[in-house]
């Protein structure tokens, strides 16, 4: 075994684990904010795990795609915080 088979079973799990218990939050909530910060953390772990690829594979091919997702988070994070302000008021 080498030493970059062991670094990408320990992203594999780390980051497996994290996305499971990111899906748990959002399932369980239990109010709208809970799952808007929870989608966002997953949002992050699919950004890490893609720069976590590019690393490994030494390439930038998917920064295109990660700056969109990007984009997608902080546009649904502003959507939300918005309605929250909204629904607030």
């Amino acid at each position: 075994m080498t030493i970059q088979t062991v670094l990408i079973a320990v992203i594999l799990v780390a980051f497996a684990i994290a996305a499971a218990l990111t899906i748990v939050r959002i399932v369980v909530g239990p109010s709208i904010l809970d799952r808007a910060v929870a989608s966002d953390v997953l949002l992050t772990e699919v950004l890490c795990i893609l720069g976590a690829e590019m690393v490994i594979n030494q390439h930038t091919r998917s920064i295109p795609i990660m700056l969109i997702i990007a984009a997608v988070g902080v546009f649904g994070s502003i959507s939300v915080a918005r309605f929250v302000a909204r629904r607030d008021q």
